[in-house]
């Protein structure tokens, strides 16, 4: 009897609560996808590497341009010896002097001293001046019979101051003729309009005389009393 007693009571017994299986676990939540997140990853991504590609096209795009070897002084003009080719990045906002217009850049001259070892640009340049190094140009009216009849652009010719009140020193030493102002000008220009010449006689010239002499011929021309002949070495 109290062997069945200790079973029933071994029975009565409580077990210990039994540990679920694996594939009895509870089910995780799913995890949330968020989609714009993922769009702007793939966006940043894509806008980084159109960034680096721009650097590396803009790195490519390079030009060749004029650098100055040796020093330019204002007014002077650039020669072969002067200059070398260097590769810079494109820049419309430079005005760079493409190595290809080296050629043009030759007639221009400096505004200013440009210095060695400076990529020039094509603000440092101007035209140049249509005068030889120190000469004048002078405008001079003529008569009929002051002139020759020939004249034309290019000729060598004396300048006479023809007034007869004129006490000025004669250069060639000989008062005949009138007072010699220069001995050899040039004739730049003959006006345009000389065909007038058919009914006046008149006839406007411009001449390339020595500075030192383009005050007196001047004076000569505004009081009308200048005469011009040819001399050897004219374009005849």
């Amino acid at each position: 009897m109290k062997i069945q007693e200790r079973t029933g009571a071994g029975a009565g017994r409580s077990a210990a609560p039994a540990q679920p299986s694996v594939g009895d676990r509870l089910p995780t939540p799913p995890r949330e996808r968020k989609p714009a997140l993922a769009a702007l990853a793939v966006l940043l991504i894509l806008l980084g590497a159109l960034g680096a590609t721009t650097l590396v096209l803009r790195a490519g795009d390079r030009i060749e341009v004029v650098k100055v070897t040796s020093t330019i002084e204002a007014g002077e003009s650039v020669k072969d010896s002067d200059v070398t080719s260097v590769m810079v990045a494109a820049d419309d906002s430079i005005h760079y002097v493409k190595w290809s217009q080296l050629g043009s850049l030759k007639e221009l001259q400096a505004k200013s001293t440009i210095y060695a070892g400076t990529v020039v640009i094509g603000d440092m340049f101007t035209g140049k001046s249509s005068l030889p190094s120190g000469k004048a140009a002078v405008g001079v009216a003529l008569k009929e019979g002051q002139y020759p009849a020939d004249i034309k652009p290019g000729d060598s010719v004396a300048v006479y101051n023809v007034d007869s009140s004129n006490s000025g020193s004669d250069k060639t030493g000989s008062s005949a003729g009138g007072t010699a102002l220069v001995e050899n000008a040039k004739v730049d220009k003959v006006a345009e309009d000389s065909d007038a010449t058919v009914s006046t006689g008149n006839l406007s010239l411009t001449l390339l005389v020595d500075q030192s002499d383009a005050a007196a011929v001047a004076r000569a021309a505004s009081a009308g009393a200048v005469a011009i002949v040819h001399v050897p070495g004219n374009g005849n």
